[in-house]
Parts: C-alpha cells; sequence; structure tokens
C-alpha cells in the first residue's frame, strides 16, 4: 500500500496549470479506506493490510500540513473513516484487551489528529485574500462534533484508558521513550475531546442537533466512569516524583483549564441538589420583573381610541403665516412649529422622551462577556461529577501540583509554553474561589473545618506572590496589552487578597494564621504593584477592547483591596512605606530627549540604552494619600460604565462594590466634581427614573442615596458657580474637577521638614553631547554675545590676564629668572617659561572680586556665564551666601590659562559656525539638586530652649554634672614635672637654639622687645582689595607673595590699564565707585606660604576692622580708611 501514495508538487515551477489536489487525493485516499476493512453480518472485518493502511493514512493526513484548505481533513470526513473503521478497529484490539497492539495505539493517533483544535483565529490570519477566498471551516468544525460523538460510544473512552495503563504500570527504569509517547497521545486525545465545544441548547433543533448539546455532559460522565479522572488526579500529585508524570504535568493543566471554565465555581460549590429549584425560582423572578417593567410604561384601556397631541415649540413666539414673505432663510427653529404625536405615553412623559422613540438606535460596538471562561450546558449528574473531582482536586493534588508548574517555569523547561502562563493564573483562580465559596457554606462541627486553609497554603508562598505580579506586569509592559492575561492575574490576586482576609480575621483563633496574615500585608503594601495594577487596571479599561469579566474583575479587585487597607490601616497606625521602581514620565522629544517644563531638552538624563539600573524609592504609605489616588477621571469613567449596567446585576453583590468605590471618591475622597458632568447626571437620571424597578436589598438603596447626595452637591455648587452649567459639558481631567469639590489642600505642619527644590540658584546649563572642550566654549561666547552680555566676557578676560600676570611674577621670583622690560610675556616665552615645583607649591586659590553689582548678580544668576566659568576650570569657593563667590583654582599653570584666553579672542574674532542654529538651541538644564530644608535659625550661638527637648535637656545635665565631679579630684602638684630647675635649663637652651637659627635666617625668631603696628597704604590696600587679596598672608588666597615688592606701583591700576588699553579715544577718567571688599578665605591645607616670601610688616596686618554681616558678606568698619 506504500506504492499507492502519491507525492504531490507545486506546479508553478513547470508553467503548466494547477492540478486540482482533491482530484489527485481524494482516490488515494478512497483506496486506503476501502483496504482497511468492512462490516460482515454485522461484524467488523480488518483488512489483511490494516497496519500498513493505517500509515498510509497518517502519511496522507501530514499533507495537510502545508494545504489551508485542509484537503485530506475534508476527505476523511466525507469517507466516515473515523466512525466506520477507526472506532470498531480500536474496539476490536484494545477493546478485547489488545491494549499493546500496533493497530491500536496507530488508530489513537489516527483520533488525536483527526481531532486536533482548531485555531480559527489563526487560521483565518493565515488565509490569503485571493488564493484562499472559498476557505469554510464551518464543515470541519461539524466534523469534530461527529468525532466526538463517535468516541463517546460504549467502549471507546475505556479501550483508550487501557492502551495508557501498561507505560504506566512499568517500573521508571524498565520504562522507553515511546512508552512516555503513549501517555502524551492518550492525554492528548482526551484534551482534544473536551475542547471541542458543543452547540448551543435550542428546543427548536433536530434531534440529532439536540445529542449535539450535550456531548460535554456525555463526556464528562465517561470520564468519571472509566476513571480517567482519578488518573489525572494522580499526574498532578505525582506524590512519588515520577519523571513520567512530571513531564505531563502541563498537559494535565490545559484540561484542567478546558474542564472547569465551563462552570463558575461559586455555582459548583453549593449544592447542586437545589439547584434545579433555583434556576427555577430566578426564572420566575426575572420574568415578573419584565412583566412590571411592561405593565409601568403600558398604555392603558382607552389606547383603543388612540391618541394625538400637538406639542407647540416656542410657544411665546407668534406663528409665521404660511403665506407671509421671508426674506431671509427659512429657518423651522426659528418659528414656533407644532409637533404632532400619535402616541398616547406623550400624555404623561416628557416630550423629548417620546420624540426618542422614533429616533434609530446608534450601532454600538458589542462587548464581549468573557474570553477566558464559556457556559458549558452541563446536566446535574455532570456537575455533581466536577464538584466532587474539584474537592478531591483541592484536597489531594493543589499544593504539590501548583508546587511542579511554578518549579518548571522558573527553570524556564522547554515543554512550557506562552499559553501555560494564563492557565496556570486562571486554574489557580478557580480553585481559590471554589475552596473560599465551599469553606463560607462549611458549617464548623466542634470548632473543626473539613476546609482547612492548609489545603491552599502554596498560593501565600513568596515566591507564588512574585510571580503572579511578575506576570501582571509583563502582561500590561507588552505592546499590545495581553489583556486575557491580565485579567487572569487580576481574578488570582483578588481571591489571594480575600484569602489574607479570612486568614486576618477574627473567626480564625490561630495566632500563627493571623500573624502569617499581617507579613502578607505588609509585604503586598511594600511592594507597591498591587497598588498601581488595582489603579491601573481601571483606568484603562476601555468600552469594546476588554471583555465585561475584565472590567467586574478590576472593580472586584479595587473594591477588595480598599477595604483590606482600611482595615489594615485601623489595626497598624505604625510607618509603613511602599516601593516604588518607575520615576515619573517626562515628555520627550522626536529624538528621545528628555524636556524640562519651560522647553530646554534635558541632556543629562537623557535615557541610555545600555544601562538598565533599576532605582528603588520608598515613600511613606497612607491609607487616606492612597484614596485621593483612587479619586481620578478616568476611574470614575470606568465606574460610571460598570453602573451603567445596573439591569443586568444578577446578584446584589456587584451594585454593592460599584457603589462602595463612588462613595469612598464622591464622599471619602470628596471628589464629588468628578460626577459633574452631563452624561454622568443623566445615567442618575435614568437610576432615579427606575427606582422602582431596582432589587428591594440594601445595596439598591444606597445607590438612591448616593445619587441624591451627588446632585443636591451638584445643585449647590451650580448656585455658587453658575458657570458649572457650561463646565458640566466638557471632562473633569487634571484636577479640573477640585474647584467644584469639597476637597481641600492639605496643610503641612510649620515646623514639618520636607525635602524641597533648591531654588536658590538659577538651573545650571550645558552644552550638549558631541562638542569639544573649545568648541563648548564657542558656543558659551555666541550665547553670551546673543544676550548682549559682551562686556561679561571682557571681564573673563581680565581675570585671566590678572591670575596670568600675578602667578608669572611669583614663577620669575621663586626660579630667580629676572626680566629687564615690561613683566608681560608673549606666546613663545610663556612656553618656556616652565614652573618649578616649589613655585607651584606658592600658588593659591585666586578669588574673583566683584568690581560691581552686575558682576556680582552675573556670576551668581547667569546660567551662561557659570558654564563658562566651569569650562575655564574655576570653582565654586563659597555657595552659603547670597552670592556665589568663584575662585580661580591654584592647581591650574599659567600656561593652562593663557590657552584659555587665546581661545577667548579667537571666537570673539571668528565667531563659530552653528548652520543656522542659535546658540541656546545647543544648550540643555541640567539637574536641579535636591535639599532638605532647614528649620528656620536665628543664631548660631547655642542657647537653652523652653522647646528644647527634654531628653538633650537631660543629657546635657547630666553631662556637666559629670565634669563638675571629675573636677574635685583634680588637684595641683609639681610631682609630674619633676626637677624644676632641670626644666628650665632645658626652657633656656631651646630659646637660645631659637634665636641662634633666627639670626641665621635674617628674620626675627622670637617675641621684639617693642610692639610693632602696620601702617596702612591707601593706595595699594585698595587695590588689593580689588584683587582679592584681603587678610594676612597665611590665609591670603591670591598667587601673589606678600612682600612689598611684589606689587609695584605700575601695577596699582591693571584693570583700569587694560580697559584704557583697549579704547581708542582717550576718555576723562570717571569716579571710582566703592570697592565690594571680599571675604577672608580658609586656609588651604594642602598648600602654605613659605617664611622666606612673608614679609614682616604683613605679618603684623591687623584685622580687628573686619566683621562679618548677616548677609553672607564681609564689610570693613568705620574705622577702615579708602
Amino acid at each position: 500500500m506504500d506504492n499507492d501514495v502519491v507525492s504531490i508538487h507545486s506546479s508553478h515551477e513547470s508553467g503548466l496549470e494547477e492540478v486540482d489536489r482533491r482530484a489527485i487525493l481524494e482516490p488515494v485516499v478512497q483506496r486506503v479506506v476501502d483496504a482497511l476493512g468492512g462490516y460482515e453480518g454485522g461484524a467488523y472485518r480488518m483488512g489483511d493490510e490494516v497496519s500498513g493502511c493505517l500509515r498510509d493514512l497518517k502519511k496522507l493526513w501530514r499533507k495537510d500540513d502545508t494545504d489551508d484548505e485542509r484537503t485530506v481533513a475534508r476527505i476523511f470526513w466525507e469517507t466516515r473513516v473515523l466512525p466506520n473503521d477507526l472506532v470498531p478497529i480500536l474496539l476490536a484490539t484494545a477493546g478485547k484487551g489488545l491494549v499493546e497492539d500496533k493497530r491500536a495505539i496507530a488508530c489513537a493517533d489516527l483520533m488525536t489528529a483527526m481531532t486536533w483544535p482548531i485555531d480559527m483565529a489563526e487560521e483565518l490570519q493565515e488565509l490569503d485574500e485571493e488564493l484562499d477566498k472559498g476557505t469554510d471551516y464551518t464543515q470541519l468544525m461539524f466534523s469534530h462534533l461527529n468525532y466526538k460523538a463517535a468516541l463517546l460510544k460504549p467502549g471507546v473512552m475505556q479501550a483508550l484508558f487501557g492502551i495508557v495503563l501498561p507505560p504506566i504500570s512499568k517500573p521508571a527504569k524498565e520504562r522507553k521513550e515511546r512508552d512516555g509517547q503513549i501517555v502524551n497521545l492518550i492525554l492528548h486525545l482526551i484534551r482534544n475531546l473536551i475542547f471541542i465545544k458543543d452547540l448551543p441548547a435550542n428546543t427548536h433543533l433536530s434531534a440529532d442537533q439536540v445529542e449535539y448539546s450535550s456531548l460535554q455532559t456525555r463526556l464528562v460522565k465517561v470520564l468519571s466512569e472509566t476513571h480517567t479522572l482519578d488518573l489525572l488526579l494522580t499526574i498532578a500529585a505525582n506524590t512519588s516524583n515520577d519523571p513520567l508524570f512530571n513531564a505531563s504535568n502541563t498537559l494535565v493543566l490545559e484540561i484542567f483549564y478546558l474542564l472547569f471554565r465551563g462552570v463558575k465555581p461559586h455555582l459548583l460549590a453549593v449544592d447542586q441538589s437545589k439547584q434545579p429549584a433555583q434556576n427555577l425560582h430566578r426564572l420566575l423572578a426575572a420574568e415578573d420583573k419584565k412583566k412590571k417593567d411592561l405593565a409601568r410604561n403600558a398604555s392603558s384601556r382607552h389606547s383603543r381610541f388612540g391618541t394625538t397631541i400637538s406639542v407647540q415649540l416656542r410657544p411665546s413666539k407668534k406663528p409665521v403665516a404660511p403665506d407671509a414673505d421671508t426674506e431671509g432663510p427659512n429657518d423651522p427653529a426659528s418659528s414656533s412649529r407644532p409637533l404632532v404625536l400619535h402616541r398616547q405615553a406623550a400624555i404623561t412623559r416628557e416630550s423629548g422622551d417620546v420624540l426618542d422613540f422614533a429616533k434609530r438606535s446608534k450601532a454600538r460596538k458589542s462587548n464581549k462577556i468573557d474570553e477566558l471562561a464559556r457556559e458549558d450546558n452541563l446536566s446535574i449528574e455532570a456537575k455533581i461529577v466536577l464538584q466532587g473531582f474539584a474537592r478531591e482536586s483541592v484536597e489531594s493534588s493543589f499544593n504539590p501540583f501548583l508546587r511542579s508548574l511554578l518549579k518548571d517555569i522558573k527553570s524556564e523547561r522547554p515543554k512550557i509554553k506562552e499559553k501555560d502562563h494564563l492557565r496556570l493564573l486562571y486554574v489557580t483562580k478557580w480553585f481559590l474561589e471554589f475552596f473560599l465559596t465551599s469553606r463560607s457554606n462549611e458549617k464548623a462541627v466542634e470548632g473543626q473545618r473539613k476546609w482547612n486553609l492548609g489545603l491552599v497554603a502554596e498560593v501565600t508562598d513568596r515566591g507564588w506572590i512574585i510571580w503572579v505580579l511578575k506576570r501582571m506586569r509583563q502582561a500590561m509592559d507588552e505592546k499590545p496589552k495581553m489583556w486575557n492575561e491580565l485579567q487572569a492575574g487580576i481574578e488570582c490576586l483578588t481571591q489571594l487578597l480575600l484569602l489574607i482576609d479570612v486568614m486576618s480575621s477574627s473567626v480564625i483563633s490561630d495566632p500563627q494564621l493571623n500573624e502569617a496574615a499581617a507579613v502578607l500585608q505588609q509585604q503586598l503594601i511594600y511592594n507597591g504593584d498591587v497598588l498601581d495594577i488595582s489603579l491601573e487596571s481601571l483606568r484603562s479599561y476601555k468600552e469594546g477592547t476588554q471583555s465585561l469579566a475584565y472590567l467586574n474583575a478590576s472593580v472586584h479587585l479595587a473594591y477588595a483591596l480598599l477595604r483590606m487597607l482600611e482595615r489594615w490601616g485601623k489595626e497598624n497606625t505604625g510607618a509603613v512605606y511602599v516601593r516604588k521602581k518607575k520615576p515619573g514620565k517626562r515628555k520627550t522629544t522626536g529624538q528621545g530627549l528628555l524636556v524640562d517644563e519651560d522647553g530646554v531638552p534635558d541632556v543629562e538624563n537623557e535615557p541610555d540604552g545600555d544601562s538598565e539600573e533599576e532605582v528603588v524609592h520608598e515613600t511613606m504609605f497612607t491609607f487616606d494619600a492612597f484614596e485621593m489616588k483612587f479619586a481620578n477621571s478616568a476611574i470614575t469613567k470606568t465606574l460610571l460604565t460598570y453602573l451603567s449596567r445596573y439591569r443586568d446585576f444578577d446578584s446584589p453583590e456587584f451594585m454593592k462594590r460599584v457603589v462602595n468605590l463612588i462613595h469612598r471618591q464622591a464622599v471619602k475622597a470628596k471628589a464629588e466634581g468628578l460626577y459633574f458632568n452631563v452624561s454622568t447626571l443623566h445615567l442618575f437620571k435614568t437610576i432615579l427614573d427606575d427606582q422602582k424597578s431596582l432589587p428591594k436589598d440594601q445595596s439598591s438603596k444606597d445607590l438612591v442615596k448616593l445619587v441624591n447626595f451627588i446632585l443636591h452637591r451638584f445643585f449647590k455648587a451650580l448656585q455658587g458657580e453658575p458657570f458649572l452649567a457650561v463646565e458640566a459639558f466638557f471632562p473633569k481631567n487634571r484636577g479640573h474637577w477640585k474647584l467644584y469639590s469639597s476637597w481641600e489642600p492639605e496643610r503641612k505642619g510649620r515646623h514639618e521638614r520636607e525635602i524641597v527644590e533648591d531654588t536658590k540658584f538659577p538651573p545650571e546649563v550645558q552644552v550638549k553631547k558631541g562638542y569639544s572642550w573649545s568648541e563648548q566654549i564657542g558656543i558659551a561666547i555666541a550665547a553670551l554675545v546673543d544676550d548682549g552680555k559682551t562686556e561679561l566676557i571682557e571681564w573673563v578676560k581680565d581675570i585671566l590676564v590678572l591670575v596670568i600676570r600675578q602667578r608669572n611674577k611669583i614663577i620669575e621670583e621663586t626660579d630667580r629668572k629676572p626680566k629687564d622690560g615690561d613683566p608681560d610675556l608673549d606666546d613663545d616665552e610663556q612656553k618656556k617659561l616652565t614652573p618649578s615645583a616649589e613655585a607651584i607649591s606658592k600658588f593659591l586659590d585666586y578669588l574673583i572680586p566683584y568690581i560691581s553689582d552686575e558682576h556680582a548678580e552675573a556670576a551668581t544668576k547667569n546660567s551662561i556665564l557659570k558654564l563658562m566659568f566651569r569650562l575655564l576650570k574655576f570653582t565654586i569657593y563659597d555657595d552659603d551666601g547670597d552670592e556665589l563667590q568663584w575662585a580661580v583654582p591654584a592647581v591650574i599653570p599659567p600656561s593652562d590659562l593663557l590657552s584659555s584666553l587665546n581661545v577667548i579672542d579667537q571666537f570673539l574674532q571668528h565667531p563659530i559656525d552653528l548652520d543656522g542654529k542659535k546658540a541656546s538651541e545647543l544648550m540643555s538644564k541640567k539637574s536641579r539638586r535636591r535639599r532638605r530644608q532647614r528649620s528656620p535659625s536665628n543664631s548660631d550661638v547655642e542657647l537653652i530652649d523652653d522647646n528644647e527637648p527634654k531628653r538633650k535637656r537631660r543629657e546635657k545635665k547630666k553631662k556637666e554634672e559629670t565634669q563638675y565631679k571629675s573636677a574635685q579630684f583634680i588637684e595641683d602638684s609639681d610631682a609630674e614635672y619633676g626637677d624644676m630647675e632641670a626644666f628650665l635649663e632645658r626652657e633656656k637652651a631651646l630659646r637660645d637654639k631659637a634665636v641662634m637659627a633666627a639670626a641665621q635666617s635674617g628674620k626675627i625668631g622670637t617675641m621684639r622687645a617693642t610692639g610693632t603696628k602696620k601702617r596702612r597704604r591707601k593706595g595699594k590696600d585698595v587695590e588689593a582689595r580689588k584683587q582679592g587679596n584681603v587678610g594676612n598672608p597665611e590665609n591670603q588666597p591670591a598667587g601673589e607673595s606678600s612682600a612689598d615688592e611684589n606689587v609695584s606701583d605700575g601695577e596699582d591700576d591693571i584693570l583700569g590699564a587694560m580697559r584704557r588699553s583697549r579704547s581708542s579715544t582717550p576718555e576723562t577718567p570717571a569716579p571710582r565707585a566703592r570697592p565690594r571688599p571680599r571675604p577672608v578665605p580658609k586656609r588651604s591645607t594642602k598648600r602654605s606660604m613659605s617664611t622666606d616670601t612673608v614679609s614682616e610688616d604683613d605679618a603684623g596686618m591687623d584685622l580687628t576692622g573686619i566683621r562679618r554681616t548677616g548677609m553672607g558678606r564681609l564689610v570693613l568698619s568705620e574705622d577702615d580708611e579708602l
């Protein structure tokens, strides 16, 4: 028979006409099927080559792998090979005990392939618009229903179960690879049968169609009768750690998912024997409600006479005569036109509502009910079977099954598929809800419960919770978002919160469970993901995009979480922190650069693709603050969408949840302004009109009270702000609702310390990346020129020239290289002048003097000038005052300063080419530094205040007492000095040695016999203060020596001479402004002036005339002469 298999190739390569694929395959398949066997005398008789025929059929089936039309599958269906041949062969082999017969295994292989699920969404997506125009999958879907019905015949499932027993019964060491394949094959066949969906129940269909609507019920019963469900429980529990069972756990997970998704857990957990009566009562109540609604809106018995009512629009306006001539356009709205209504409802109802009856309703996008679950038409017997199976699963296999699957997922086993995550979340949610419902319905006997919390202890494990939150976060971060998996995660997380609520309830007397519940709540709050997901799931809902089950799950999660947080916050009053992983989002430009508030791109915070470091911040958590986050316009829109379906609520619990959440927004968060919209008011009007038809439970009464409260607040706000009537037509987002709500901002305490942004000085700027140092200098110069600040550039040049001259003089004096003539050096001489280490050690930081207030303000607030200072390697010497004090560091040699000066001169003569751009466009702002706000203090002197903490005062008093007591034991004694005469002789020898050393060096080493007083020289002192040289030589920041010869008479007015040299015309010298003295700098710890360069006069300079003011500036006393 192998020779009958024909290989089919495409005819496009040879250029011939395309051969009909079906015309070639159909006769081949028919001959192979005929050779399988047939019925003789009412019994099926297999052919002589049945094994070869089964192999040929499998080869022919593989031809559909590259065929979108599924030609072979359609031919198999038309030949009815499965019900007429494969099923009889299976019953004749495995059904009679030949469970290891190769023919039985081959039949099972073909059955599994022929019933393989068809993913309609994926199949339709892969179809070609032209080549596969006539493809129809209806026939294939109907064939699966027939295959399922054929395999449910008596004895078939028992035969399949017999095939899987021999491989399982073998010891693990004796098994072969084929044994695992056989078990995998039968499990896949069971999966396929459960996947096939029944036809919807319809009493108007034929008998055959009615049979196809109850196949799932028959399958559940057969699986229970053949002990297949027990086999699934054994594989899930895997108490013996069998590798064969462990390899099949994902397949069992899929079977559980397909088996339980057709029935709701809370309905399966109740007594099934009472369900028919409850269903009948529910249907009668729904019918009675419908009759009452019709009777309330129906016409009276006088309707047989008919009703005609004329409605006058604009009755105050006179009607226009029909024969009157109008010059303007005929505007029907501007005239008083009568409208005739032929409805009796117009007598009691509003005319506008009656007119709306005739309007054609707009086509709305249909809402998906639930994409995860489906509703199977199961009988009471089938539900009882599933109920017992679910109970046994929870009691025997839930924890180990969940543990093994999570271990495989974390190990990234190849058998784990992407859909397995979704199935695991859904199955866990289903069993948790079934467990909690069964536990709530159970009556405790002598304080003992059959449904112990330890049966589902695995879901409280930290690793499991982390995995659930991780999958939910990934589902939200995906583009497009994986709504189905997110819905499964939300439902699973909701059931986990309900389980924790049960553990922490007062009914539980076990202190260990209460403590475990408290730890879980603490961890969930600290993690922060649960809080973010609960808000994000409600904000991201869009009608028509997600299913109604997703909406219900999001509302349920928010309701359960807020209840848990509120209860937990009342019991725990201590400080609680929440971990935040992601900073706030900021705007980006088209090139992906972060943009600051004032529009300047921030290159410093530009996202780096290589860096994935995650910064974690901790913030204080309070329930009131979280409840304020819940007051969001997007969340309000979702809640109103959920509330608009109040007629479809089949349980008071749904109404209770949404009323509770709206109450938290409108009343507790004082955000009633979120509901001041026209569409919301229309919904409230509809609810008030239907309040008589609402259920008589407490949740419906609370809804009416809440609606009346919001309406009362709206009209009260409308009286105070009439413009609200216009604002009601616009959304209340971005905090606009706060203008019309009773919400008030939180008032912070006067002495409360808080983290504030350092706005003392303007933000720094920097040149964007990609420019060299000299180009950055050129850009800064161009920016200053554009702003008209050329005088600041000249001031920078003056500073460089002055520092260069001072440090060159130190080099000349130290290295003993005197120069004749002008002390200024040209470039060649400067390059040759290399300072020695001794000369460099004499350089000190040069404090930049501010000649005028304009210079001081520019050095403090002009960001571009500060950028140039930083590029020239200037540093900030002091930033505690109101002005920044800049200094030229001592480490910069004169050669570098001269190079900087030459670069500035070059860009002043030849500005940098910016390709038509402005210099400000090439700059970006740097992020501000953040500091902790300090408490105000009026004095640095430590005083004892009444408000000082008692603990500190007690410690201070105790310390003083200790010092006083220790002083009592101190006695005057000369014993420690030894012989006093020897001590005096040693001191005299040291003084004589110091006098001899001073005589050799020419300096005075001891105290003078008479005191000296330095006379103040008016001119030089003034110029020294201009140059930043205020104070004694030891603390002198300037680079020159303090000797008299260091500052020559010719350099008394260096700055003025340079300005006069740049001016071409002589000017009359203006009166000199009062110089701004500079503060005394701190002594550098790294360098100190040599005693050889300190003059005797400067060593005794009087500093008593300098005092510090409260503003951080230094002034001279009134005794100083200028």
